[in-house]
């Protein structure tokens, strides 16, 4: 249960480290490029898409590792092993849709809900990013 909460523990620091810096990232490349606001958005948009990314496949393969060792359960129903379905697993979880049509059993439990909360927390940064972002290209009426 220890290397589990480790793991567990890396993987949710890793995902937040990945995000602070990939939101730094863009807010930096935002100030320094000199492009349409609307492009300045897209860049934003599709740069969070790409951190989200990352972070999603870091948990497959964190599945996919404990899946393979004895000592953390096993993830049962439509799932072969593969990486491909550990990805589809970790996708599913992290934007908390839980098709349901994958269970987990043993530690891996901790590590599914661990990855639906760190993706619940970090979808919401993002919103809250690209809003500011946006919020900075709104034009105010005349009134306010």
């Amino acid at each position: 249960m220890l290397l589990a909460f480790v793991i567990n523990s890396l993987l949710v620091a890793l995902a937040v480290v990945i995000h602070h810096e990939a939101l730094n990232f863009l807010f930096f490349l935002g100030r320094r490029l000199s492009v349409r606001r609307n492009v300045s958005v897209l860049i934003g948009v599709f740069g969070a898409l790409v951190a989200h990314v990352v972070e999603i496949w870091m948990f497959a393969l964190g599945y996919m590792y404990m899946y393979h060792s004895p000592h953390f359960g096993t993830l049962e129903g439509n799932f072969t092993g593969s990486l491909l379905d550990s990805a589809y697993f970790s996708f599913t979880t992290y934007t908390s849709l839980g098709l349901g049509d994958i269970e987990p059993f043993g530690a891996l439990r901790f590590t599914v809900g661990l990855e639906a909360l760190t993706g619940l927390v970090l979808i919401t940064w993002t919103a809250s990013f690209l809003f500011l972002k946006m919020q900075r290209f709104w034009k105010l009426g005349p009134d306010q």
